[in-house]
């Protein structure tokens, strides 16, 4: 075999390794977990019905999802939680809808009484998503809705 034929072909290898490899780096890559199309609904009380908070997003990370917490705050009170402290609070129910994303919706009900002592006005949502993988994402302003009389 000539050295030219030898040294081409070691070239054409050297190449479509490298190709196949950067392919396989490109596929492996991972992605940060996603939060979207949050939508927010409250109900007051009414009657001898209660009424109902519910928050509802899209989930997804290339790892799946594990679980997103929520938390509704009046702005107000200037709480704003943080990332190590929404770990403490309430989870969302998360559906799968695909391998990589889920629909997960947090809801609680609301008495009579509870509403009249809410303090009215704004309030702020924050939410904490986690991927199977362990990667995080930490929304603190994940939507806002008002509490009125």
């Amino acid at each position: 075999m000539s050295k030219r034929v030898l040294v081409s072909s070691l070239l054409a290898v050297v190449a479509v390794g490298g190709i196949t490899a950067g392919g396989i780096a490109m596929a492996s890559a991972a992605t940060d977990p996603t939060l979207k199309n949050g939508s927010i609904r409250y109900l007051p009380p009414a009657g001898t019905r209660a009424g109902t908070f519910t928050y509802t997003a899209d989930a997804g990370d290339d790892s799946g999802v594990r679980g997103l917490k929520v938390i509704a705050w009046p702005a107000s009170s200037k709480l704003a939680p943080t990332e190590a402290e929404m770990r403490e609070v309430d989870s969302a129910r998360c559906v799968r809808t695909s391998d990589e994303t889920s629909r997960c919706t947090y809801t609680f009900k609301v008495t009579e009484k509870e509403a009249a002592k809410a303090a009215k006005g704004t309030w702020n949502v924050s939410a904490l998503l986690t991927a199977k993988d362990g990667n995080t994402l930490f929304v603190a302003d994940a939507g806002t809705f008002v509490m009125k009389d």
